[in-house]
């Protein structure tokens, strides 16, 4: 009987235990203010933010909006040096000590049946640990249904990598198309996107060159060209201005319409 009791007696702090560790385990914080800055997407082509929530990390900047529960955009840059095959250990999903109201908690995600994709790709930080870590900070993820998520979304995180090792360096920026009315998961509401987008640019000044993709948020088999659109409609789902400190004239160049020459397929 007194060993009946031990044995219960232990189950429920083992379980009690594994409900606080599940419940308010927060490991420590990726960000490391000693690291010199590495995102390196300039300034002047920052797309303009809707919220004023902007945050700097050491790979990756973002535009966080707390009525969605997610960032707005993603901003980061590419180069050839990153593109490495590194095995790294996943870390926990935390949130974000960068957003002042606190990024969504990764439980809101649990048992709504969407994925936790990234916006800036894990894959894409690889050459470092602590590059890794970062895109595993909640304020970086955006639900996502699954097939889509391993599906055409990875194909086209796949293609920028490869444009990155042909090209050189790139900048992307990314994010789901944030709405009214988008069904939500968790108790903080974190609104699911019918739609994602992704802005890909290499070169400077008169010779940079841009391409958009909006894509709606389900698998497709269809070529990644079908999805490609002007950034200016992309402007025009989102309200933001991708590269609002250009001048009018370069903003029309690059962003009135579609110009795959120079990309290959």
């Amino acid at each position: 009987m007194r060993k009946r009791t031990i044995y219960t007696l232990l189950m429920l702090v083992c379980i009690v235990g594994f409900w606080l560790f599940e419940n308010f385990y927060t490991p420590a914080t990726y960000s490391d203010p000693s690291t010199s800055k590495a995102n390196v997407a300039a300034s002047a082509f920052l797309p303009s933010s809707t919220t004023g929530e902007i945050v700097e990390h050491s790979y990756y900047t973002l535009s966080y909006s707390e009525p969605h529960e997610q960032a707005e955009w993603v901003v980061y840059a590419l180069k050839q040096e990153h593109l490495t095959y590194d095995d790294r250990e996943r870390p926990y999903f935390i949130e974000d000590p960068k957003v002042s109201t606190k990024s969504a908690d990764w439980r809101n995600y649990r048992g709504s049946g969407y994925d936790r994709g990234h916006l800036c790709p894990a894959g894409d930080r690889r050459f470092s640990e602590q590059a890794y870590n970062e895109t595993f900070y909640t304020s970086n993820i955006s639900p996502q249904d699954r097939d889509f998520n391993a599906g055409i979304w990875n194909r086209l995180e796949q293609k920028v990598r490869y444009w990155c090792k042909k090209y050189g360096d790139l900048m992307v920026i990314t994010g789901g198309v944030l709405e009214n009315d988008l069904l939500e998961i968790g108790d903080e509401d974190v609104d699911v996107p019918k739609s994602y987008y992704k802005i890909v640019m290499r070169g400077k000044a008169k010779d940079a060159r841009a391409l958009g993709f909006l894509i709606p948020a389900k698998e497709s088999q269809q070529p990644l060209e079908q999805f490609l659109v002007p950034i200016d409609e992309i402007e025009k789902r989102t309200g933001i201005d991708f590269f609002e400190k250009q001048s009018q004239d370069w903003q029309s160049n690059i962003e009135s319409e579609v110009k795959v020459r120079g990309w290959k397929f």
